[in-house]
């Protein structure tokens, strides 16, 4: 059976993305996907290795799109100035395109550590993380156990903004930049 005429794999994980997005990412099947996209399921295989290659497919997808948000978010910017806007950027991410984000947080390099376009997009969107906490003074291990932190306090407060997790009747973007300027004070302090 040939390929559908105009479906590609781009189009493919786009449509796989929008439901994960739109449904999470625990509901993007193979089926449910064909379904979606008006073809018999196995067509898929035309365009993805199966169900592991789609999620990697969305892995890498995922990882590409925060990639190019965190280095738009962090050019011309250095310590706190830059620090706020890759946090923005991230939590973005994550409210815009939650499934698609979801796909970028499970472990597939754990069970493929030698996917090296995965890695080199996951390399090329840790970079502007580097850049700007070496405006801190920060490098190597140092500079690697900030970057985690920063990524735990944006992925932390997106997902439980977007899983409704904030009840009060306060202003969550309030709460996100205090979270951020007591961040950002503990790297000043280490610098010191």
């Amino acid at each position: 059976m040939s390929p559908r005429a105009g479906l590609g794999r781009e189009a493919v994980v786009e449509a796989a993305a929008s439901l994960a997005d739109e449904k999470g990412l625990e509901a993007v099947t193979l089926s449910g996907l064909a379904s979606e996209l008006g073809i018999r399921t196995p067509s898929l295989y035309n365009h993805v290795a199966g169900l592991g290659g789609l999620r990697r497919e969305l892995a890498l997808m995922g990882v590409r799109e925060l990639g190019r948000r965190l280095s738009r978010a962090a050019a011309g910017k250095a310590a706190d100035e830059g620090i706020f806007g890759l946090a923005q950027a991230y939590r973005g991410f994550v409210k815009e395109r939650p499934g698609l984000y979801a796909a970028t947080v499970r472990s597939y390099r754990l069970s493929h550590p030698d996917d090296p376009e995965l890695a080199q997009a996951e390399g090329e969107a840790f970079e502007p993380v580097l850049a700007v906490l070496a405006s801190y003074g920060l490098s190597g291990e140092e500079a690697v156990h900030a970057a985690r932190g920063l990524r735990s306090v944006a992925h932390g407060f997106a997902t439980l903004e977007v899983a409704g997790g904030f009840g009060i009747a306060l202003d969550p973007e309030e709460s996100f930049v205090r979270l951020l300027e007591a961040f950002a004070a503990g790297l000043r302090d280490r610098r010191r």
